[in-house]
């Protein structure tokens, strides 16, 4: 079930920051929680891969990923050895995978909820943060994958382990149906991925839609509806925290972005 809460104050945003629950193992502070922040309610959650080509994505996922390995083997030797590491790197990229996209931080998600393009749309959409629990999706995993996060004493797969587990996407698929899924966490390939402290789920084409999934298969899952009329305020304050464009976006880019943000002048106020 999809617990929705809504938010409409600075001080309920605590809720998202400080959720973590106390290891009994370690007796440290540890969050199973990973989160994905969108600009609008309105905005589906679906991999890039089924917002791209649709009712073909099972068919043409293979094409993509064949034809990214050969055109970039060049500047990344041995991408064809392995799948995973083809898919992460091909979503780095801008290439349309079964991945979807989430961070450990609740401040990089709530980041990416506010990081408009269109500033001015601020106030005018509430946007979104969701959360899901990854222990309890491990719990619906197929004994063999449950049995090497046990052995790796962790609760996500890197791209070794889950080479290690399955052998191709034909078998991933066949393993998952349409009850389970893998997280999985990417190796840093550039200081980006580290920075947002990322994470990926790899949807199988069975699970046509992630939302119905998660209602019908989890109960910790949490869609946090932030009021738009707390979001500038909210982006203030994440910026005061040093959660902005140049640390998502290391080098001149998150620079420039940064910039452009911090010296907008609001069209109802007229302050920086």
């Amino acid at each position: 079930m999809i617990t929705e809460k809504y938010i409409d104050s600075l001080d309920d945003i605590k809720e998202i920051i400080f959720e973590q629950k106390k290891d009994q193992n370690s007796g440290r502070l540890r969050s199973p929680y990973l989160y994905r922040g969108m600009l609008s309610t309105k905005f589906e959650l679906s991999t890039s891969l089924a917002r791209n080509c649709g009712e073909l994505s099972k068919q043409l996922e293979k094409r993509l990923l064949t034809n990214f390995t050969k055109y970039v083997s060049l500047e990344e030797p041995g991408i064809d050895e392995s799948v995973w590491k083809a898919m992460i790197i091909g979503q780095h990229y801008g290439l349309p995978t079964r991945l979807l996209d989430w961070s450990q931080s609740a401040l990089v998600a709530l980041h990416f909820a506010n990081a408009e393009g269109e500033l001015s749309k601020f106030e005018r959409r509430d946007c979104v943060v969701w959360r899901i629990d990854v222990r309890e999706l491990n719990d619906r995993l197929p004994e063999k994958y449950r049995q090497k996060l046990k052995e790796e004493r962790t609760y996500v797969f890197s791209v070794k382990n889950l080479e290690d587990t399955v052998c191709s996407l034909e078998e991933y698929d066949y393993d998952m149906g349409n009850k389970s899924l893998v997280t999985i966490e990417p190796p840093s390939i550039d200081q980006r991925i580290a920075n947002q402290y990322s994470f990926f789920t790899v949807v199988p084409p069975a699970i046509n839609d992630i939302v119905k999934f998660l209602d019908e298969n989890t109960n910790n899952t949490v869609k946090y509806i932030i009021d738009k009329k707390i979001r500038w305020d909210l982006r203030d304050t994440l910026d005061q925290l040093n959660m902005n464009e140049r640390m998502i976006y290391p080098g001149k880019e998150g620079i420039a972005k940064w910039l452009a943000r911090h010296y907008y002048v609001k069209k109802t106020g007229g302050n920086t």
